[in-house]
């Protein structure tokens, strides 16, 4: 390879930005000739290596966008523990197949049988698949929404909530709203039914909305366009926190 050649292959990488065949493709060069690998060969491997570091950072990208409080896998979700659950439900979710007919998962039970983890699994699923998810918890979405219309812009609010394919809303039910509240709450829902995904996470019942939102008629409109398209999950198992303080305490006690 002349100077002039190779000078101007990398700097066309540079500017093509693909850093990644630029790191690697010397080194690579002089194994493949020793290898006796051919130009189709090796044109293939660094293409592959540039898409695979470009997916990564993608990927990586969305789940730090995606604000996840913690990193909750499927596998290792304890269905032992919450026989209630079923599994056959669950894998049907993790398919994603929910979120590409922009249905919705909902999620009751009390606290801490696993309401989030699972929540937060299937987001990481729609992350690594290439869907957009933004990760919130319900108070906070809430006040968001409510200073956005405050400010007049709560349009531009929902507009940016929208482009998620998948909004994650968790522990609807641990404070009640008033009525801004449950006003700008149903904007968003209706903004986004039957055109994008939400999951919801909720200690309280379908019945016990009503006093959620202080409003049993909104709740009901909320609820109409929520389970119109979705998928229902009723944790009745115990307390993963409670089973792990127990065991601590049974630990101490053995002491």
């Amino acid at each position: 390879m002349s100077n002039f050649a190779y000078e101007r292959l990398h700097s066309n990488l540079q500017h093509l930005k693909m850093d990644t065949i630029e790191n690697i493709v010397d080194n690579y060069l002089e194994i493949a000739a020793k290898d006796g690998k051919t130009t189709l060969e090796v044109l293939d491997y660094l293409v592959e290596q540039e898409r695979q570091t470009k997916e990564n950072t993608v990927r990586e990208r969305r789940m730090r966008l995606a604000m996840f409080p913690v990193y909750k896998r499927l596998d290792d979700f304890d269905f032992k523990f919450q026989p209630s659950i079923d599994q056959t439900v669950i894998s049907d979710l993790s398919s994603l197949r929910f979120v590409r007919n922009s249905e919705n998962v909902i999620l009751l039970g009390p606290p801490g049988v696993g309401k989030s983890h699972l929540a937060i699994a299937m987001g990481i699923e729609a992350v690594n698949a290439g869907f957009k998810v933004y990760f919130v918890n319900s108070g906070t979405l809430v006040e968001g929404l409510k200073n956005a219309n405050m400010k007049g812009i709560l349009e531009k609010k929902l507009k940016s909530l929208g482009k998620y394919d998948v909004l994650i809303i968790d522990e609807i039910g641990y404070l009640p709203f008033d009525g801004e509240d449950a006003h700008c709450f149903f904007q968003l829902v209706s903004r986004r039914y039957e055109k994008s995904s939400m999951i919801f996470t909720s200690n309280k019942s379908y019945g016990e909305w009503g006093e959620i939102f202080n409003d049993h008629v909104i709740a009901a409109a909320i609820l109409d366009r929520i389970l119109h398209h979705c998928t229902t999950i009723n944790i009745k198992g115990e307390s993963y926190r409670l089973k792990e303080r127990m065991k601590h305490g049974l630990k101490t006690m053995q002491k």
